[in-house]
């Protein structure tokens, strides 16, 4: 499984946001820690994990009766 992590530099020149937008508005809001982004043990560091973003950006199948949780997985609500 190939994983990329990027800074929040590399991550606002892929998606054509600013840096601060995404730390300060995506990263609270849309993001969840553990699956689109992991803080680096001992350090204030973010890395965002593109593979996640992106299919959240693409969609991913998901319809309107499921919610997307934490762990990875849906809820057919």
């Amino acid at each position: 499984m190939n994983v990329t992590f990027l800074t929040g530099a590399q991550l606002a020149e892929r998606l054509h946001y600013s840096e601060r937008h995404i730390r300060e508005y995506l990263k609270d809001r849309h993001f969840i820690e553990g699956t689109h982004y992991v803080r680096l043990p001992g350090a204030r560091r973010i890395l965002y994990v593109w593979e996640n973003i992106a299919s959240d950006i693409l969609g991913d199948g998901n319809t309107l009766d499921e919610i997307p949780m934490a762990n990875g997985g849906v809820c057919h609500g």
